[in-house]
């Protein structure tokens, strides 16, 4: 029996709205990925995932991004994350080294509140309870630095598993389960997307694709994915970049990013659904 799984990555406010608009787009265009065996969710993917598996359709996912951004915090990652992320990587050989050096700034930063974000978040979610399918969302325990995947079995609530996820380090508070408190799962992979490992076909829609030193590259993971698996790879154009902007974290991009994301469909949706339809060799 084959299987199937559809991995979600990262890339903030704008790359929630371009995932769904290709996921829109995809539908439209007769390919409906949310019915994969395993749904696996990083950081802004872990959002759409949730919101995909909540039962809410596709269309309406895609205009809840066109309309205005209420209940948003408009953010921006600035020169402090870029420079604490570059200090870590030349200090850290090790990748779970690397990963608490980020999060022990996590935890000293001054953000918002838990309780604010937390608001945001539940906002975003049209259903709080975890699916009946398989649904992966990553975080990194900011103390140890030890990367974490939650499921429903894990006893966390869907809207704290998705917040960790989304908690990215000095931007957004750390999110507090139990006596452990956990930042995005984007610090280990922008995607993640080795989880993916055992499906037959997999499809894997990245925003962000960078890596590098202690932080593993998408293309790498998709390249050792193919080795038994028949894998797309989606990630966006110049058209999708220029409606991302140089903010992810701007609500006021989400627009014009999903209808970026919905046209691009369009090109993918042969590769899609060739590596959705063709069993591994």
């Amino acid at each position: 029996m084959t299987t199937s799984a559809l991995v979600l990555g990262g890339g903030g406010v704008t790359g929630v709205a371009w995932e769904i608009g290709i996921l829109a787009g995809l539908e439209a265009a007769g390919l409906d990925l949310t019915g994969a065996d395993t749904i696996i969710g990083t950081s802004a993917g872990a959002v759409v995932a949730a919101q995909a598996t909540s039962g809410a359709t596709l269309d309406d996912l895609y205009e809840a991004q066109l309309a205005p951004p209420a209940g948003e915090i408009p953010a921006k990652t600035g020169i402090r994350f870029y420079a604490a992320m570059a200090g870590a990587m030349l200090l850290s050989r090790d990748p779970q080294r690397f990963r608490q050096r980020i999060g022990q700034r996590a935890l000293k930063a001054k953000t918002v509140s838990e309780a604010a974000r937390r608001e945001v978040i539940a906002h975003r979610l049209p259903s709080h309870e975890w699916p009946d399918r398989r649904l992966l969302i990553t975080a990194i325990d900011a103390a140890t630095g030890e990367f974490v995947v939650f499921d429903r079995s894990a006893g966390v609530p869907l809207v704290a598993a998705v917040g960790a996820r989304c908690a990215v380090p000095m931007v957004w508070p750390p999110v507090t389960l139990g006596e452990r408190r956990f930042i995005d799962g984007g610090i280990r992979s922008s995607a993640n997307a080795d989880l993916a490992a055992g499906a037959d076909r997999i499809v894997v829609i990245a925003p962000l694709t960078q890596g590098g030193g202690a932080m593993s590259r998408v293309a790498d993971q998709v390249t050792a994915l193919r080795a038994t698996a028949s894998v797309a790879l989606i990630t966006p154009d110049a058209e999708a970049r220029t409606a991302f902007g140089r903010n992810l974290l701007d609500p006021a991009r989400r627009a014009a990013a999903a209808r970026a994301g919905r046209r691009q469909a369009v090109d993918f949706a042969e590769t899609a659904r060739i590596a959705w339809t063709t069993p591994s060799s």
